[in-house]
């Protein structure tokens, strides 16, 4: 794994990708940090293609936070770590967000949106990156 802290960070290159059009919020999140993954970021790009718009385009989890937790488990390798980063990662968008569903955060729904898509691939990079961050320094 790539040292980390030598990187600032990649939150707005992540929202870019989304932006940009050619990237799904999983897309956007699992291809920013493909270089610490093992992949390329065209492997990733497809492994992580089904997940965007609330997984399978059912507004259900944030593609995000798969594209993060994606990242995660290729990185650590360790069922267990991952299970506790990802616990993590989704309890701190949660406490930001006040969801973790697509749908709710663009409010589909309600016709309140809690959060915009590129803002929602901004925190989920932040919080990896705090992440990874604490592993480097562990």
């Amino acid at each position: 794994m790539q040292n980390f802290t030598t990187y600032k960070s990649r939150a707005e290159e992540a929202a870019q990708k989304k932006k940009s059009g050619k990237y799904n919020c999983a897309q956007a999140i699992a291809c920013t940090y493909c270089d610490f993954t093992g992949m390329s970021e065209e492997d990733i790009k497809n492994a992580v293609q089904a997940f965007g718009v609330g997984m399978g385009t059912l507004d259900a989890t944030c593609g995000a936070l798969i594209g993060a937790g994606m990242v995660l488990g290729l990185i650590n390798k360790d069922r267990n770590k991952t299970v506790k980063d990802v616990r993590e990662l989704v309890t701190e968008f949660k406490k930001r967000n006040k969801s973790i569903t697509c749908k709710d955060l663009k409010g589909i729904e309600s016709g309140t949106v809690l959060r915009e898509c590129n803002d929602c691939v901004k925190d989920a990079a932040e919080f990896l990156e705090t992440i990874l961050n604490r592993a480097e320094s562990e």
